[in-house]
């Protein structure tokens, strides 16, 4: 028998990984998958997953009139299948032959909508193997092996049989060629997919033991792996979460359903992930923008936090995921406190260390700007900048190094970064207050400037005093000229929140449920200036920040202070409350070490 390492070998040989692979690399990854697959040719359907995603009945009319809307694009059909057209973009593509959208034609629940569903897989079925590029990555390969066996009530009829047949032989293709391809697979919620998806066919299709087998081992492995202690995501994205519980409630179930004792890491993994959903969870319920979290899908969100019978309390330092979250009475604060992941899976992670969101009661105040959806890609790499979020900027730069495309160009909306450096943050509960300290010497190879930020909040959450502090003990410095260290303290604010300037030192916010907050700081100058909230499904809202300005000169130091304070009764105090230092952070940075910079 053929060695698969060496079939192995022969597809690492063909080249990088872009679009999709191409017909030799196919053919390679199919001559694999007849060594390394376990299952054999299915021939029974015995079990359709739960479908826990949200479903749009009306989609089946548009389909009918001949338009398929997917990704926030819509591609006009006239008399052609979607399969033929060119896509309108990458993400519409993916989720066109994803097929998760056969959801919406089962909500319809007619009998056209049964027939459109049975043609659009039957097309797909009949001519797969001469459709080339995304169609044939192993996380769309494994959308589309869940999207069938979850929807195969739909369009599969028994009075059929040679179509059923095909269908089936079409399905055990691709399962072989996944079995392949998994491992190459983007690391993080992708690979994860995968596995899944041939753990779902081995639970779903008669006959098929040797696959659970085969590959519940490595999947426990990779979940272990990409669900931290805490139950965040290895990624930090909180929507990975999201994402992942939608697929892993029902697998947990086909293994009941298939009298099957679900794995331990699988029931486990879930346990953790329920309370930190709660944890990234603001006042209004929706999920912190960090990390490539983009709008938040609440139906879903809904959906998962219905199958929590623990509903366990947020910690409030999710040491394994970098993230810090304060609760005090009616005022919620996060805190971005982790380093970026690693390598493939910093491509959505944004330069966001030291930023907060902030909310009182159901209305939330301070933001970041967050991830777009997938038709306003444009705005993908400024989300990720530090500017769009709410932190200390200096010269407005970002604080991590982007990856770079070459010849002096933009760097990809998906490139990968790293840094800032030396960065680390403690939490300490103090009784009347909640201290949180962190630092990061992001700048010292471009100006020799590094940066530490402390929050302390009030028992009673009304008042957040700050401190962000620049240290330059060597000066400023710069590859491109002099400098004046000009830097701005971001708060951007939700759409919901009307802000004013009240003097040269403060600006007043006013929320929906009538109360209202004051901004006050030591900074030279404070002004209201525009932003966006990106993560938003009709795309960018705008809405506006809050900025303190200034430079740092000659100084070897500079200490912004700044406060958050309820305005009680429309009376504000007025007085600036400064952070008194505590016991100094393990190894915090008083400037750059001439060794870093």
């Amino acid at each position: 028998m053929a060695d698969p390492r060496t079939f192995e070998r022969t597809i690492r040989a063909l080249g990088p990984r872009h679009s999709g692979p191409g017909p030799l690399r196919r053919l390679v990854r199919a001559s694999m998958a007849s060594i390394s697959y376990p299952g054999s040719q299915a021939e029974l359907l015995l079990l359709a997953p739960q479908e826990l995603r949200t479903a749009d009945p009306s989609f089946a009319t548009e389909v009918y009139n001949g338009h398929f809307g997917l990704a926030g694009k819509l591609a006009e059909l006239e008399a052609q299948s979607p399969f033929e057209i060119i896509a309108p973009s990458e993400a519409w593509a993916r989720e066109l032959y994803g097929f998760g959208w056969l959801r919406h034609l089962r909500a319809a629940g007619s009998e056209l909508a049964r027939e459109q569903a049975k043609a659009l897989v039957h097309d797909f079925v009949q001519n797969g193997q001469t459709i080339q590029g995304v169609a044939w990555l192993p996380e769309i390969i494994a959308r589309r092996v869940i999207s069938w066996l979850s929807n195969s009530v739909l369009f599969l009829d028994s009075g059929e049989p040679e179509a059923y047949e095909a269908f089936l032989r079409s399905l055990t293709s691709q399962l072989r060629y996944l079995s392949a391809s998994y491992r190459d697979a983007p690391d993080g919620v992708p690979r994860l997919l995968s596995l899944m998806a041939l753990i779902y066919a081995g639970l779903c299709i008669a006959e098929q033991q040797a696959v659970v087998d085969r590959y519940v081992k490595p999947f426990c492995k990779e979940l272990n792996r990409q669900i931290l202690p805490d139950g965040g995501h290895i990624s930090r994205n909180p929507d990975a979460l999201v994402e992942l519980l939608l697929d892993l409630l029902p697998l947990r179930h086909c293994f009941v359903a298939r009298d099957r004792v679900p794995p331990k890491e699988l029931t486990d993994a879930i346990d953790r992930i329920m309370p930190m959903l709660r944890f990234f969870r603001t006042g209004d319920g929706t999920l912190a923008r960090f990390n490539g979290c983009g709008p938040t899908p609440t139906d879903a969100l809904a959906t998962v936090l219905a199958y929590d019978d623990v509903e366990g309390k947020p910690v409030q330092m999710a040491a394994n995921s970098g993230y810090i979250r304060l609760a005090c009475d009616s005022t919620i604060v996060i805190a971005d406190m982790g380093l970026v992941p690693p390598g493939s899976l910093s491509t959505t992670a944004n330069a966001g260390f030291l930023s907060f969101e902030m909310s009182s009661g159901d209305c939330p105040i301070i933001i970041n700007c967050g991830a777009p959806p997938p038709d306003h890609d444009e705005w993908r790499l400024f989300s990720r900048s530090t500017a769009a979020h709410s932190t200390l900027t200096l010269e407005d730069d970002s604080l991590t190094e982007f990856a770079s495309s070459g010849n002096g160009a933009q760097p990809a909306p998906d490139a990968q970064i790293s840094g800032p450096v030396n960065a680390h943050a403690t939490f300490n509960d103090q009784g009347d207050n909640l201290r949180i300290k962190g630092s990061h010497y992001g700048y010292v190879l471009r100006y020799g400037v590094s940066h530490s930020r402390q929050i302390l909040v009030s028992s009673g959450g009304r008042l957040i005093s700050s401190e962000d502090k620049l240290s330059a003990p060597n000066g400023l410095k710069s590859t491109d000229g002099l400098i004046a260290g000009s830097y701005a303290i971001r708060f951007h604010l939700h759409p919901s929140v009307k802000a004013r300037i009240v003097d040269e030192r403060t600006a007043e916010l006013s929320l929906l449920n009538g109360e209202k907050w004051r901004i006050s700081s030591n900074a030279p100058e404070i002004t209201l200036e525009e932003s966006y909230l990106i993560a938003d499904t009709r795309g960018p809202q705008p809405s506006s920040q809050v900025v303190l300005s200034g430079m740092m000169g000659e100084a070897h130091e500079v200490r912004i202070v700044w406060n958050i304070e309820m305005v009680e009764n429309n009376h504000d105090s007025g007085q600036l409350v400064v952070p008194s230092e505590s016991e100094p952070m393990d190894n915090e940075p008083t400037g750059p070490e001439p060794d870093t910079a």
